[in-house]
């Protein structure tokens, strides 16, 4: 096996946020394929070191505060879903890094209610997505047009809707990371 195939994200950094209340698998089963894949991930919370608590008791200690996160840094962001989203997207510093990452054409992914920080961030604007069922409303509000789909990709945009939906998810995810200029 060559070192491509064995490594497909060798040299690029993926960000993951992080809050209290995260969804457990959304976070950590993509983390942990990312790094199999050869990424880099830094996990950013409201504070550097602060353990936050998944929806299912498994904790997660953030590596970098979101404050001291500069976008130009990754090659992509992942937002995982839970109640942690609805938290994070009223902070200003989230909405910028969505932003940034999203407008310098970087991959994005978002999972279940993870969505709910790219809303707010108004970038799925006439994006292809899907999420939870729950925030379908909010998507199309904001612009989306939401599928009903394990998982939807457009241009740089990978969603899903669900823990279930984690291995297509991962699998998008990466190519399109593997594929970004």
């Amino acid at each position: 096996m060559s070192q491509l195939e064995s490594s497909p994200l060798a040299g690029k950094r993926v960000l993951f946020f992080v809050g209290d209340i995260y969804e457990d698998l959304e976070l950590w089963y993509p983390k942990l394929r990312l790094e199999e894949a050869g990424a880099k991930v830094t996990v950013a919370g409201e504070q550097a070191g602060a353990k936050y608590s998944g929806k299912h008791g498994y904790p997660c200690v953030a590596d970098s505060a979101l404050s001291e996160v500069d976008a130009r840094e990754f090659h992509a962001l992942v937002v995982p879903g839970g109640f942690m989203p609805d938290k994070l997207r009223r902070d200003p510093i989230v909405l910028r890094l969505v932003r940034d990452l999203f407008e310098a054409g970087k991959p994005m992914g978002a999972i279940c209610h993870g969505g709910w920080i790219p809303i707010s961030a108004g970038v799925y604007r006439g994006i292809r997505v899907t999420g939870s069922p729950g925030i379908k409303d909010d998507l199309v509000n904001a612009g989306a047009v939401w599928e009903d789909a394990p998982v939807v990709v457009d241009r740089n945009s990978v969603s899903s809707r669900r823990p279930d939906d984690l291995p297509q998810f991962c699998k998008a995810l990466i190519d399109v990371i593997y594929h970004a200029r």
